[in-house]
């Protein structure tokens, strides 16, 4: 054989050898991204996440892909659960409870991570919070367990207001706790609180005009999804009101709102991140103990306390992480 030819052979035989080995290659794991909200109110929590992931060892568009299903749209949140199902991602991040509670009902095996504001153990995600048990794990906001100290600081605000309307989503799983445990504070505080429902936009139209009725000094905005995702609404009847307002969520704040004392959420997408990175290497969320907020923030409104001619005391200024101007 000729040595052309002899080199020929060697080249063809290694070039077969590697071939099956390069198609066995694993493929880039793709991670779902479901949630209620759309993408212009959850874009800051996407790149969060993104960088717990990178944090975790896997960067987008290298070492995993992110398949993102959020609200909006004509599909329903459980036919997009479905579809990132059928799509075979290799883990699903649900942002607030109803995303967690479609993935659970879309699959039982794929790894599910969830930030719920309601107890997980409750809403059935979770057996246990150190053993969770089944395919779902993640973080459990408190935000039953912060309406204490919400209301605390509302008060310390606007101590003039003794009247105290509070606005609840009446289909939150938690609201009747929610209720109990700010009326028992209340009373601690010596206020005077009414319970208005609103679970639609109408509703909470509705509700302003009701407490403006009942002649409410401030508004207590009871922690929901659906009230979150109305913020500005909320912001500006407050504001045409001249109404003092608490939220438990940042945004609330950027759109005009008075207040707002809750946990880091950006921080705890960002450990969400690390959490789907550890289930990416090997790690089953059945194992990963449910986690809470470690990180809490107080943001005020300058401009909004000064419309509404407010001094803001310097106790809660020492506190606040952000002063909007």
């Amino acid at each position: 054989m000729k040595r052309r030819e002899f080199i020929a052979l060697v080249c063809i035989a290694a070039a077969a050898w590697t071939l099956p080995a390069h198609a066995q290659q694993p493929a880039m794991p793709v991670v779902g991204w479901l949630s209620p909200q759309p993408l212009n109110a959850s874009q800051h929590f996407i790149d969060s996440f993104r960088k717990g992931l990178g944090e975790a060892g896997f960067v987008e568009g290298k070492s995993v892909a992110i398949e993102l299903r959020p609200g909006g749209g004509d599909q329903s949140l459980q036919e997009r659960a479905d579809d990132l199902v059928q799509r075979g991602v290799a883990a699903i991040m649900a942002g607030p409870p109803p995303a967690a509670l479609a993935a659970k009902r879309a699959t039982q095996t794929i790894p599910i991570v969830f930030t719920s504001g309601a107890d997980p153990m409750k809403i059935g995600l979770v057996s246990t919070f150190n053993r969770p048990g089944g395919n779902a794990t993640g973080f459990h906001i408190q935000f039953i367990q912060l309406v204490e100290k919400r209301l605390a600081l509302l008060h310390e605000m606007v101590p003039q207001a003794a009247r105290i309307a509070m606005l609840v989503n009446p289909a939150n799983p938690e609201a009747e706790t929610t209720v109990r445990n700010a009326t028992k504070t209340a009373r601690a505080l010596g206020l005077d609180i009414k319970v208005f429902n609103a679970n639609t936009a109408g509703e909470i139209d509705t509700a302003f005009a009701a407490l403006v009725a009942w002649s409410a000094g401030a508004v207590f905005i009871g922690p929901d999804p659906f009230l979150f995702r109305r913020n500005a609404q909320i912001a500006t009847l407050a504001e045409h009101h001249v109404l003092p307002t608490s939220s438990m969520e940042r945004g609330f704040v950027k759109t005009g709102g008075l207040m707002s004392y809750g946990p880091d959420l950006q921080d705890l997408y960002r450990r969400a991140g690390l959490y789907v990175g550890r289930i990416l290497k090997g790690e089953k969320p059945a194992d990963l103990p449910v986690q809470q907020p470690t990180k809490f923030e107080l943001v005020i409104n300058f401009k909004t306390a000064k419309a509404l001619g407010i001094t803001i005391p310097p106790s809660i200024l020492l506190r606040a992480k952000e002063v909007v101007e």
